[in-house]
């Protein structure tokens, strides 16, 4: 039920989607002769389109998630495990051409593989099933296996939770599958906009991890000033955010972590 809700909310996050509805809205009332409030709500949806296309609002949310945890650096101990959400490798292409397709989060595959190599001795867990609402997808999980042991990760070193569909079950599934214990150390690879809802539902889950953050999507705070030359990229930017921040206020509300907007 968590899952479908937080599907059928994150579409209506999404400014795009919203823009989509009220402009079609203002086409509807056009329709039936209500002119007055068609045309108010074609406005406001031009309004929005041009505000989220262009101007750097997508990248001042952006960066109030990224930059929320540093990056990490080592204290000179090694970790006991590496884990890394999906959300990197589309599976389904992957499957169909028999070749790895990464999408627009590939620094955590590229950083999974540096860290296995880095730390020869750490547990790998890739933590990542199939998110699709209505067809049956591919795990990213056992790609992600292949991947490891073709560049010559050991099997005994790899494992793979192929059942997750959101953040709130990679930790979850992840900590009864590790069964992690006290003093232990281990890393926690995603995306650094989606590294404060990741580290609030593994430590809700009982799971202490220490966050390492890849795929910051900017420069830095220089960015919160710089606005976007074209609509559709800085569409796409307040999508991610909106989605992102719309995950942790539902996360909140229902209970699944205890802060809205954890910290290191």
């Amino acid at each position: 039920m968590f899952f479908l809700l937080s599907k059928i909310v994150g579409f209506f996050a999404l400014p795009s989607n919203l823009i989509a509805v009220l402009l079609g809205l203002g086409v509807l009332f056009a329709v039936v002769g209500r002119r007055r409030l068609a045309a108010w709500l074609t406005t406001l949806s031009v309004a929005a389109l041009l505000v989220a296309g262009y101007s750097p609002i997508g990248n001042i949310l952006l960066l109030t998630l990224s930059e929320r945890f540093p990056a990490w650096h080592s204290t000179g101990s090694e970790p006991d495990g590496i884990i890394v959400l999906g959300g990197a490798i589309d599976s389904d292409a992957s499957e169909l051409r028999s070749a790895l397709e990464l999408d627009g989060s590939a620094e955590r595959v590229m950083a999974m593989l540096v860290l296995a190599r880095q730390f020869p001795h750490a547990r790998i867990v890739y933590s990542g099933g199939s998110s699709n609402l209505i067809t049956e997808g591919a795990s990213e999980a056992p790609i992600a296996g292949r991947l490891l042991q073709s560049f010559g990760v050991a099997p005994d070193r790899i494992i793979l939770e192929g059942r997750s569909r959101t953040t709130d079950e990679n930790a979850a599934f992840t900590r009864d599958l590790v069964a992690p214990k006290p003093g232990q150390r281990w890393l926690l690879v995603t995306s650094a906009f989606h590294m404060p809802r990741s580290v609030a539902v593994f430590r809700a889950a009982g799971f202490d991890v220490e966050a390492y953050p890849v795929d910051w999507r900017s420069r830095g705070w220089i960015d919160a000033a710089t606005p976007f030359d074209r609509l559709s990229e800085g569409l796409a930017r307040t999508d991610l955010v909106a989605h992102e921040w719309a995950g942790l206020l539902m996360y909140w509300l229902a209970g699944r972590s205890r802060d809205l907007l954890p910290a290191p």
